[in-house]
């Protein structure tokens, strides 16, 4: 491993997922940078667990989805442990899927059987919140070394870093958008019904409570439909 040479690339990407447009270029930025990075790996993707749901975001290969998609259905598998951050782990490699795996009885052999040979993956997490799991696939057996697992390490914290932000950066766009949705619905109420700012907001809050419809999809359609019947 030319850990220099390793270093530069990791802090280029570092900038470049900074730039990102949106969540979604972030998280695929992420993935495709695992494959180029991390020696071994054939295909990556992030794992996000909510409740017993899973959702595969920004995967590089098939592959990815169809062993998240086997976890969701056994309720079981590496990526489905540490996204869900059981027992304190936050990493495992897995060397080998044709031996068994006693954590996963029922996964490991249905995975070697999708074309997976290893496995490593790591926990998105900053200081305030876990944000899923970085996942990387091998389709051969010991593919992933120590050297790998630090790559892989060093990869995710930059990872977890730039994921948070660019949530960040998006939950901020869109609060401001809906803000301004809120105001446009409020001026078109009041001049068609000569409401204050007050009872404008209120028309819109009570339409939103009283028919259980999020109150930017309630703005939304007084701006394309005119005034609430």
């Amino acid at each position: 491993m030319d850990w220099a040479r390793f270093a530069q690339r990791l802090a280029s990407l570092a900038r470049d997922l900074l730039a990102q447009e949106s969540v979604d270029a972030t998280l695929a930025r992420i993935t495709d940078s695992a494959t180029e990075l991390v020696e071994g790996c054939d295909a990556a993707g992030i794992l996000v667990v909510r409740g017993k749901e899973v959702r595969t975001l920004a995967p590089t290969a098939q592959l990815v989805v169809d062993s998240d998609r086997l976890q969701e259905r056994l309720g079981e598998g590496p990526c489905f442990d540490v996204a869900r951050d059981e027992d304190g782990e936050r990493v495992y490699r897995i060397r080998d899927f044709s031996q068994d795996q006693p954590d996963w009885p029922e996964f490991t052999p249905q995975a070697h059987r999708l074309g997976v040979g290893s496995m490593m993956g790591f926990l998105l997490y900053t200081e305030d919140e876990e944000l899923g799991a970085l996942n990387f696939y091998s389709r051969r057996p010991g593919a992933f070394t120590e050297a790998s697992e630090l790559a892989g390490w060093l990869l995710a914290s930059h990872a977890a870093v730039a994921f948070s932000s660019a949530r960040t950066q998006a939950q901020l766009e869109q609060a401001v958008a809906t803000r301004h949705l809120i105001g446009e619905a409020m001026g078109i109420l009041m001049g068609c019904h000569h409401l204050t700012e007050e009872q404008a907001f209120d028309v819109l809050r009570r339409y939103s409570q009283e028919n259980n419809i999020k109150l930017r999809e309630v703005a939304r359609r007084v701006c394309e439909q005119g005034p609430l019947s």
